[in-house]
């Protein structure tokens, strides 16, 4: 079932990871966790182009340094291995074996050449990895182009997600049929520049590494990098990406006439999973996205809309129907960016709450009403410039806090 998100876009209902030519994938249960699939991988058929963005953590996890590796040797990549219960974090120079030696049997299974395999974990920080049960995962793994194997990959690499996250989408260029597949975990210690959250995204575009990665650069500060659920940054985690080039499309450069509709579509590729990210935030109930115009500029505008929705006033006010303007007020008064604290508009979904600064009339039951839906909207105007950005976050409850002091045990 396609379903049309622009004149040029169209999402594709039972699309996933595996949808774009040229991909397959698997997940099984190798016992890093008591029931549930903890190993996947996604494999394409020949190497791909690639192109990767990580955590910008002073502790980097040993995979995100195998990872860089294997990029390094030719901006290809072919497969990716993943693991969940167990981050290999902080693990020394054991952990670094660990993650080498992952790669290492993923290039064996699948017969490639070592440098093509990524590799990512995802789970406890400071614990190693369990490679006896690695190993024998790896070779449980048999990728398929299915609903069924997508499914299996996807809930392998969940941790205290409550649902998958995926997306596919269509678009056009040269004449043929461009798509986009996406898989993404997280929910808490989610606020990137990356967090604790890895994003894979296939798609069967005919493109270099070099003008893919400029492509993701270009889009992931305004998508994953602009969501929160708990203002804690992690060690692990990477939004990659790999392109087949099986679509058939001319060579796409920043010169080809549909270059921007490529970047668009990636663009809404990972919108869409950072979205379902921040939804999902450990014991949250509704989705926050604030808008902010009227910036001085909208690397402005972005810090603002997030600083606002990592709030812990804000999203105990709104997880409790609470129309307490003044937390947003807080939240941007204490921000870098430009303000004129003289002329301050917001809004709390359609309801105006300031406006030049001054309060207005509201009703507090139609405020309420409104903050009991799953997706709450803050609208912010500056009136200063031009600038514009959107953030996107959770409500805070009593289960974040739940989660959280039981993680281990």
């Amino acid at each position: 079932m396609q379903t049309k998100v622009s004149e040029e876009l169209v999402v594709i209902e039972n699309g996933s990871i595996i949808s774009p030519k040229g991909f397959r994938a698997s997940g099984v249960h190798a016992g890093l966790r008591y029931a549930k699939n903890d190993l996947g991988v996604i494999i394409c058929d020949t190497p791909a182009s690639c192109a990767a963005v990580y955590t910008k953590s002073h502790f980097q996890a040993a995979p995100l340094k195998v990872t860089q590796n294997s990029i390094s040797v030719e901006n290809k990549l072919q497969a990716i291995i993943v693991n969940s219960a167990c981050a290999n974090a902080c693990t020394g120079d054991q952990g670094e074996n660990d993650a080498y030696e992952m790669r290492s049997l993923c290039a064996r299974k699948f017969n490639i050449p070592e440098h093509l395999v990524a590799v990512a974990s995802t789970g406890v920080i400071g614990e190693l990895l369990n490679m006896n049960k690695i190993a024998d995962g790896i070779k449980m793994l048999e990728p398929k182009a299915s609903v069924n194997a997508a499914e299996d990959f996807q809930t392998s690499i969940l941790t205290t997600d409550l649902v998958m996250k995926t997306i596919c989408y269509e678009t056009e260029i040269d004449g043929k049929v461009v798509t986009f597949g996406g898989a993404a975990k997280g929910s808490g210690m989610i606020h990137p520049n990356m967090a604790t959250m890895l994003a894979f995204v296939t798609t069967d575009a005919n493109i270099d590494s070099y003008d893919l990665q400029n492509a993701m650069s270009s889009v992931v500060d305004v998508t994953f990098n602009q969501i929160t659920v708990d203002g804690e940054t992690s060690t692990n985690d990477m939004v990659l990406v790999m392109a087949s080039g099986e679509a058939g499309n001319e060579k796409l450069t920043p010169l080809h006439p549909d270059w921007e509709k490529f970047v668009s579509s990636l663009k809404k590729t990972f919108e869409s999973l950072a979205k379902q990210i921040a939804k999902d935030g450990e014991g949250a109930t509704k989705l926050i996205e604030v808008q902010v115009n009227g910036a001085a500029s909208d690397t402005e505008a972005r810090i603002i809309a997030k600083k606002i929705v990592g709030s812990n006033l804000v999203k105990t006010a709104v997880y409790g129907t609470d129309a307490n303007w003044g937390r947003i007020i807080g939240a941007i008064g204490h921000s870098s960016a430009n303000v004129d604290p003289d002329n301050v508009d917001i809004y709390i979904g359609p309801i105006l709450m300031l406006k030049n600064s001054q309060p207005q009339r509201f009703s507090e039951e139609e405020a309420t009403a409104y903050l009991k839906n799953e997706t709450i909207t803050i609208g912010v105007n500056l009136h200063i410039g031009n600038g514009k950005g959107t953030a996107w976050g959770c409500d805070l409850t009593y289960d974040y806090v739940k989660i959280n002091a039981s993680y281990r045990t």
